[in-house]
């Protein structure tokens, strides 16, 4: 069973910084896209961050372009979201996420396996 654990979340001032990270067990991590969102109340959940199998592109939601950096350690099983520069509009619950073929897409439904997120809020 493909289990995904995220951390790194918490409250942090406006322009301040935060690193998630999501390690992925039970599969083969190295063969997956994997793939950040993020869900704030009242909202549909919202492509964030990807990255292909191995780490040949990377894609990013326009809100945070310049912002946050996807990266991955594939003999770690881990998968990281430094975000930078936040904004109150950051406030949300973060998930990984997983997809099989390595291929990334922006499209929550496309993915196979979710972590239970992690909450990030940004005060002003």
């Amino acid at each position: 069973q493909v289990q995904l654990d995220e951390s790194g979340g918490g409250v942090v001032q406006a322009g301040g910084s935060l690193r998630l990270s999501c390690v992925v067990s039970g599969g083969t991590f190295s063969s997956y896209a994997m793939a950040w969102f993020r869900q704030a109340p009242g909202k549909e959940r919202e492509f964030v961050a990807a990255i292909t199998w191995g780490a040949v592109g990377t894609y990013y939601g326009d809100s945070v372009k310049g912002r946050f950096t996807i990266s991955r350690d594939n003999p770690q099983n881990t998968v990281y979201l430094q975000m930078n520069n936040l904004k109150p509009e950051d406030t949300a619950v973060y998930y990984c996420a997983a997809r099989r073929g390595g291929v990334h897409a922006r499209t929550p439904t496309t993915y196979d396996y979710w972590g239970q997120g992690t909450q990030v809020t940004v005060s002003s």
